[in-house]
């Protein structure tokens, strides 16, 4: 007898909408046998990552901010996704993004500069985001490069470029020596949606881009072409799509969203540049396109999901003394799942029972 994976007659519907729930059991079946294995009880821990949250109104305006990048970075990659194109640098293009819209706020530090301040940042942040993205498109189109390894390694340029900005030339003189820029100026950051709160305006423009790329994959010609390239090429080769034009279009809506994200981090919670602006938005936000089936909707559900597991690890470090590189173990067990689930799409198991030959001889 053997248990093998037999290829469906047609992708299961079925499957596609409980995969994501199957994947999140099995990772929390498999973090209290973690949390077991570290000597914690494995119910209290359960109840400090996804309970504790959600029963105080300031986690749950941090999950909310936690969110925000999470979702904006998701939904530009599940553009390039569903595209069949791979962009794996998001976390760059965030910190491009975040650099080059902090150099306003650098540059009109103290100058009482006026409201145009920052538009002219996000602009900026969503420009160089875009820009930064289409390094690995061009290479990928022109050079036949890989996108998966050109945009993975650029995330180290940017990390590396932004911890010299802020070690050296924008370094705040009043700082102590510490490696960040001046705190940025009032003009220069994003409103406040609750007074006394971190929640800010930039969750308001999360949503609006989840609902522009549900009008986009839903109602356009463009989303059609998105979802006709990445499921059939050879299709959409027939219908006069171009391959190469849209790799080259996602990579840089991808950017920009995700240099977006970035400026709104630094001009938001933060306040100002520093190294370890991001906790790997740009790499959890992967785990939550694909655990959003790529959809908008479903987006918008897993980026709350895994913020309120970045703030659930926090609990539990504080109350428990869990490490919080436990979430980042829980946020890769996760992945692990998730893709493997998906498998069974397009795949299932079958108990296979090998025919078997019997031979007699004579007494």
């Amino acid at each position: 007898m053997q248990l093998v994976l037999e290829k469906r007659a047609e992708r299961s519907g079925t499957i596609a909408l409980v995969s994501p729930l199957i994947a999140i059991g099995l990772t929390i079946a498999t973090m209290v046998i973690l949390f077991a294995i570290l000597g914690k009880n494995p119910l209290l821990a359960l109840h400090a990552y996804f309970i504790a949250p959600l029963t105080d109104g300031y986690s749950l305006q941090e999950i909310a901010v936690k969110a925000t990048p999470l979702v904006m970075i998701a939904i530009g990659l599940s553009l390039c996704y569903l595209a069949n194109a791979w962009n794996i640098g998001a976390e760059g293009q965030f910190l491009i993004g975040a650099v080059a819209g902090s150099w306003i706020a650098v540059r009109t530090q103290g100058t009482d500069a006026g409201a145009w301040v920052l538009p002219v940042m996000l602009v900026l942040a969503a420009a160089a985001g875009a820009l930064y993205a289409l390094i690995p498109a061009i290479c990928k189109v022109k050079f036949g490069a890989s996108e998966i390894l050109t945009s993975l390694m650029l995330v180290y340029v940017a990390d590396l470029f932004l911890d010299y900005l802020v070690r050296g030339p924008w370094r705040d003189p009043h700082g102590f020596n510490f490696p960040t820029t001046a705190e940025f100026d009032p003009v220069a950051t994003v409103p406040l949606l609750i007074e006394g709160g971190r929640l800010h305006f930039g969750s308001i423009l999360a949503l609006l881009v989840v609902a522009a790329a549900a009008i986009l994959l839903g109602r356009t010609i463009k989303g059609f072409e998105i979802r006709v390239v990445g499921a059939a090429p050879r299709a959409a080769r027939f219908g006069g799509f171009k391959a190469d034009r849209l790799i080259i279009l996602t990579f840089a809506v991808s950017g920009a969203l995700a240099g977006l994200a970035g400026i709104i981090e630094v001009a938001g919670p933060v306040g100002h540049l520093q190294p370890g602006i991001s906790p790997g938005y740009g790499f959890t936000a992967i785990i939550v396109a694909f655990l959003g089936r790529l959809n908008p909707l479903g987006i918008l559900i897993a980026g709350l999901f895994l913020a309120l597991t970045f703030i659930g690890g926090e609990q539990a470090q504080i109350t428990m003394k869990i490490p919080l590189d436990v979430t980042k173990v829980f946020q890769g067990i996760l992945l692990f799942y998730v893709l493997a689930c998906d498998s069974l799409i397009l795949y299932r198991f079958k108990l296979v029972f090998p025919n078997r030959q019997v031979t007699s001889g004579a007494g």
